[in-house]
């Protein structure tokens, strides 16, 4: 399955935009307060980020004379896509509705962020305010050379099966899986977020599943290294499509790099060569040389992935059991601290 390399071979040699963008909003000077809904003061402090999706700072609670907690701060233009993103927060990711999941499933942890305040400042800007979201998992891949050991892999494949069955359960996907919307706590290690709802999508609306129609939405939204076939044709995300962009993830981390990571410039080209990917997938049931040095475990992933139908439940559990049997013969738990060593 020659196509599947993350060599690309017989093509010109590409190479993928720095994960950096233009900022769309002006960065407001540190000190400046701004004042959510519930009338609490939060400080900005050092700016963290910035792209097309918003600024990420840190902040305090001015109500906390001696800071005991640390906090992230979103901001944003005010009719931007943080407004989805509040959406989201506030229909499906409230704590208690978390904090009941994880209890009825057993979960140790569910990497939903809680978000602890929003406003909007001087009419112009939107805010969201988190509990501190640590390190991006992209930031750390660019120590690592892009590359994770298959340990991690696994463990960060279980934790983000969970976190999109709880998203789908509450009638929402998430859209943009993506390394830099990957969030990992420095001092603890079993603390793994996945953030940025600014595509989040409600497919389900009172359990009713959208219709399939191409070209109903804006297409290529999101990354477009990770984005499913179904976002790259303009149609609504469903749950197969978190799936699938998760099953992209995971072959960047253990290769560093996929077929079309090469040049992103062109959406055309890139959702040619994901078609062609999909379909050396499912002609291909049994392990082939073509998978090179593919974990047996995420070829049957992205078998099971691949060939879900648009409206299709997938079986969560036996997508997570593909990645928990591989970590039992590691001596190893999905909620143990995440294995973020260098690769080999």
């Amino acid at each position: 399955m020659a196509s599947i390399s993350p060599k690309a071979k017989g093509k010109t040699a590409f190479r993928s935009p720095k994960k950096e963008r233009c900022p769309c909003v002006k960065p407001l000077p540190e000190r400046e307060v701004l004042t959510d809904l519930n009338n609490k003061e939060w400080m900005i402090c050092k700016l963290l980020s910035q792209s097309d999706r918003g600024l990420l700072y840190e902040a305090k609670l001015t109500s906390e004379r001696s800071p005991k907690h640390k906090y992230t701060l979103k901001l944003d233009a005010k009719e931007g896509k943080l407004f989805n993103e509040q959406n989201f927060l506030q229909r499906a990711a409230k704590k208690v509705t978390v904090e009941k999941w994880k209890k009825q499933y057993l979960k140790p942890f569910l990497g939903i962020p809680e978000c602890l305040g929003f406003g909007v400042h001087e009419n112009s800007y939107r805010f969201l305010v988190f509990p501190e979201l640590g390190r991006s998992l992209q930031s750390i891949l660019d120590d690592n050379k892009n590359k994770m050991t298959e340990k991690a892999v696994l463990q960060l494949a279980v934790r983000l099966l969970d976190v999109l069955e709880y998203l789908h359960e509450n009638e929402y996907t998430h859209g943009d899986l993506a390394a830099e919307n990957i969030y990992v706590n420095p001092t603890d290690l079993t603390v793994v977020i996945l953030a940025d709802f600014s595509f989040a999508f409600r497919y389900s609306p009172g359990g009713k599943h959208v219709s399939q129609r191409e070209c109903s939405r804006t297409p290529h939204e999101g990354t477009l290294e990770f984005i499913s076939l179904d976002s790259h044709r303009g149609a609504a995300p469903s749950r197969r499509s978190d799936l699938e962009s998760l099953g992209y993830c995971l072959l960047k981390w253990l290769w560093g790099a996929l077929p079309w990571s090469a040049d992103l410039t062109d959406p055309c080209v890139v959702t040619e060569e994901k078609e062609r990917c999909k379909a050396d997938i499912i002609k291909n049931p049994r392990p082939s040389p073509g998978w090179g040095a593919l974990p047996e475990s995420i070829q049957k992933y992205l078998q099971q992935v691949m060939t879900l139908e648009y409206e299709e439940k997938p079986n969560y559990e036996e997508l997570r059991m593909l990645f928990t049997r591989p970590l039992q013969l590691m001596r190893a738990s999905a909620y143990d601290s995440v294995d973020l060593r260098v690769a080999p």
